[in-house]
């Protein structure tokens, strides 16, 4: 099984509940060690935010079923990464 260790999701959200119930939800999963939910965007009916999950072995689908609990969409998966550690993106020439 791969150890998912660093989960980023774009979502989109109802505006209720609040960004600290969105995070709430997603760090009572077993295996995420912490989160980190930032508002990007809001507009009339939906609040588009960055969720950022660390963690020893991240459960995705049940972090996609908490935010669909709670009324939200997972727009995007931003950065996944995976293995026994978390390697950091590299500069290139490209970007």
């Amino acid at each position: 099984m791969t150890r998912v260790r660093r989960l980023v999701l774009d979502l989109l959200k109802p505006h209720d509940p609040d960004l600290v119930t969105f995070a709430s939800a997603a760090s009572a999963r077993d295996g995420v060690d912490g989160v980190n939910v930032v508002l990007i965007e809001i507009d009339r009916e939906v609040q588009n935010v960055k969720m950022t999950l660390e963690g020893d072995s991240i459960p995705v689908e049940a972090v996609r079923e908490a935010v669909e609990d709670l009324g939200g969409t997972v727009h995007s998966v931003d950065e996944v990464i995976c293995g026994e550690r978390v390697v950091e993106e590299s500069r290139t020439p490209q970007g």
